[in-house]
């Protein structure tokens, strides 16, 4: 009888390098066709919303449903997230100045720094955790109850029918949720620095506003209209793609969530040195 050979198959890897290599360029070719899939999804919504609102049959009930909801679950967490965040840069900022005697500029300092970083990170980290994870799991369990399936057999687009309501109201969202956490913020250092730093408050005011400049704030409120639209995109991407029951709807919960939060950071970074690099701090 002869013996079975135990010789590796053609194609299958023979060593470990060869393995780690093989699971390496998957998941490379994996994540960038993952990221052309996003990209392509939103330029669909994009196109898609644009020749709606033109048609006039842009789904404008749906919309203010979708951002009612979103304000729903993010606004009072915006304003717990604002209160320290604002507490923590005036302290910080204000131990700093402090040694250095210029007290005067903590409001110049406190305000910068929750303008220009605070409100617009917190912005889109509140809806990467609550936004993403709902619309996610919303639309992969339509996903994996087959209703996605059914739309498109009936002729109906579900980018139409679910992704760009979802997108317009987020990015509706997103500046007054990016207002609201900016004015918690400063109130909230402005409280800190007069009450615990003897700070007086009219060089607190003065300060603040020979610093900040209304760039500034348009800055902040685009930046989180952007953190809003990569947050949605990546959100329903995951969720129509979601596979395997609820584990799936799982999985793609985590990664909307996940792939979210490191975006922004990411965007954020890259945004900062463009507005560094063009817009460099000045006294109004």
């Amino acid at each position: 009888m002869r013996p079975e050979s135990t010789a590796p198959a053609r194609g299958e890897p023979t060593t470990a390098l060869q393995i780690v290599r093989r699971n390496f360029t998957d998941v490379a070719v994996a994540s960038v066709r993952t990221f052309g899939r996003t990209v392509e999804l939103a330029v669909e919504a994009l196109r898609g919303g644009f020749g709606d609102i033109v048609a006039r049959r842009f789904p404008w009930r749906e919309m203010l449903h979708q951002a009612w909801y979103l304000i729903t679950v993010t606004a009072l967490p915006a304003i717990l997230m604002a209160v320290p965040f604002g507490v923590v840069v005036s302290v910080q900022v204000g131990n700093l100045i402090h040694q250095l005697g210029a007290d005067s500029l903590i409001g110049a300092a406190g305000g910068l720094g929750v303008i220009q970083q605070g409100a617009p990170i917190a912005t889109g980290l509140l809806l990467g955790g609550a936004g993403a994870s709902a619309i996610a799991s919303d639309l992969g369990a339509r996903t994996v109850r087959e209703e996605i399936d059914a739309l498109r057999v009936m002729g109906i687009n579900p980018v139409q029918r679910l992704v760009i309501p979802r997108v317009a109201a987020m990015v509706l969202v997103a500046p007054l949720l990016n207002v609201l956490i900016i004015f918690v913020g400063i109130v909230a250092g402005y409280f800190v620095a007069i009450g615990a730093q003897n700070v007086t408050p009219g060089s607190y005011w003065a300060t603040f506003g020979a610093f900040t400049v209304l760039t500034d704030v348009w800055i902040s409120l685009a930046k989180a209209v952007l953190f809003g639209f990569l947050v949605v995109i990546v959100a329903c991407q995951r969720g129509l793609e979601a596979r395997g029951g609820p584990r799936g709807v799982a999985d793609g919960v985590n990664a909307a969530v996940v792939l979210s939060v490191a975006s922004i950071i990411v965007v954020n970074l890259l945004i900062t040195q463009v507005v560094t690099m063009f817009f460099p701090m000045r006294v109004a």
